[in-house]
């Protein structure tokens, strides 16, 4: 046994076969073994006994918007990787827009991870965008490790990144189609959405309805469609309306392989506790009322949603006017999701293991990174310690994201991350970060 080896004791440590007392045996940066609580450390390896803490494998963020380079006064790769860090987050996926250039060649992949290389304080992975227009472009991001490719179906927001209409859809996905990859889709109905009442002012009943529901299930209910006529991967993003969730549950019942997220800001905020004025609630598609949440939770239950991943989508001060049809559509929860679904999932009955298995295996199972997201021999040794039954208010200002806006701003929150380890080293102690260890990843090659 090498003098390098750690041990990390707990009391509470979720395992993929519940949660236990054990002892989890670091070695090269990976889980070498879980063994029970009380057995002997090996000869030298240093212990670490977290008590009644509870240690929770890394989680794995599918859904980031790091906007870097081209928008880093809005976000960047230091800032957020450190307020995962912060967070119980150990690996991101970034987003392909936001950022200039947009992540839809291989050219504009090598800037991206030029620029993230020296500031990623956990491990970050990329997304390929799909846009009208670059077909062609699709291939070569795939053998350049991208992770997926994203489309709009509804206007994104940035001219640089144009969403696609059905045709571009139908081209896109079939090339995709043949090379086995995954096309994530933020599914709206550009239709709908138009037909619907323009959002102005500050009401967020307006905002409200200018988002109907049927703009994502008519969305939802073609890509389903599409999918199974090309037999091809597909992945739900943001998951708002709880109507879709039927038409989701059938397809997965017929072998479509389709996957769905949905985020915090769904599972723990409602329309009906939005004061008008206050755009750090905008997103889109948006926060509907508390009972399509309770529906969404049970769409998780039942396993028709697949994962929770933040879509930490942050911009500048003022950005965020009073004027829901003018402000920025966007919510910043980096930092905060594992506290704020923590919160709502004890109060409805749910445990910490469900609460990784939504939160680190089944985002790392989406993007096919299996030496994440769960507390394994042979996985990296990528952890959490959480103080579950410890409550903190929220401050913005104590938050790392660059913007300090939130919509979690004075909440108190269930759960406070006590430190943060990335392959076998603390990288948050809870009140201070290392310098950045984390490595950019590539989608694993499969034969």
């Amino acid at each position: 046994m090498s003098e390098t080896e750690l041990v990390l004791r707990s009391r509470r440590v979720v395992t993929p076969e519940g949660t236990r007392a054990a002892s989890v045996v670091v070695k090269d940066g990976r889980i070498a073994a879980v063994l029970p609580y009380d057995d002997r450390a090996p000869a030298g390896a240093r212990v670490e006994d977290f008590g009644d803490d509870v240690l929770l494998p890394g989680l794995v963020d599918t859904h980031v918007h790091v906007n870097d380079p081209g928008r880093t006064e809005w976000e960047g790769f230091w800032t957020a990787t450190r307020a995962a860090a912060a967070g119980g987050i150990t690996t991101l996926v970034d987003m392909p827009l936001n950022s200039l250039p947009p992540t839809t060649t291989a050219a504009h992949l090598d800037t991206k991870r030029a620029v993230a290389r020296s500031k990623a304080h956990i491990d970050v992975g990329f997304w390929g965008g799909a846009i009208p227009g670059n077909v062609k472009d699709l291939r070569p991001l795939h053998d350049a490790g991208v992770f997926g490719f994203k489309c709009f179906l509804s206007p994104s927001g940035v001219d640089e990144f144009p969403e696609v209409d059905q045709q571009q859809l139908a081209a896109a996905l079939g090339e995709i189609a043949g090379f086995d990859g995954l096309l994530i889709v933020h599914a709206e109905d550009p239709g709908h959405l138009d037909a619907a009442p323009e959002p102005h002012g500050p009401k967020y009943a307006d905002f409200l309805a200018s988002r109907p529901r049927i703009s994502e299930n008519d969305a939802i209910a073609g890509l389903i469609v599409l999918a199974q006529r090309l037999d091809a991967r597909v992945h739900v993003l943001h998951l708002s309306s709880s109507d879709a969730l039927p038409l989701i549950a059938a397809a997965k019942r017929e072998g479509v392989r389709i996957t769905v997220e949905s985020c915090p800001h769904f599972l723990t905020l409602t329309a009906e506790e939005i004061p008008d004025g206050a755009t750090e609630f905008k997103c889109c598609p948006p926060i509907r009322e508390a009972a399509n949440q309770d529906a969404l939770w049970e769409g998780l239950a039942d396993g028709t949603i697949d994962c929770i991943v933040s879509d930490h989508s942050p911009s500048t001060a003022d950005l965020k006017t009073a004027d829901f049809g003018a402000a920025w559509g966007g919510i910043s929860s980096l930092q905060l999701g594992l506290p704020a679904i923590w919160t709502e999932a004890r109060e409805r009955g749910h445990t910490l293991d469900d609460v990784v298995r939504w939160m680190a295996t089944a985002p790392a199972a989406l993007v096919g990174l299996d030496r994440k997201g769960a507390i394994e021999p042979g996985r990296d040794a990528d952890f959490t310690v959480l103080a579950p039954e410890e409550t903190f208010t929220v401050d913005p200002q104590a938050l790392q994201h660059r913007n300090k806006i939130t919509a979690y701003a004075g909440k108190t929150l269930y759960g406070v991350v006590r430190s943060t380890w990335l392959r076998g080293r603390r990288i948050n102690d809870g009140t201070t970060l290392t310098e950045p260890t984390g490595e950019l990843l590539e989608r694993p090659h499969r034969p």
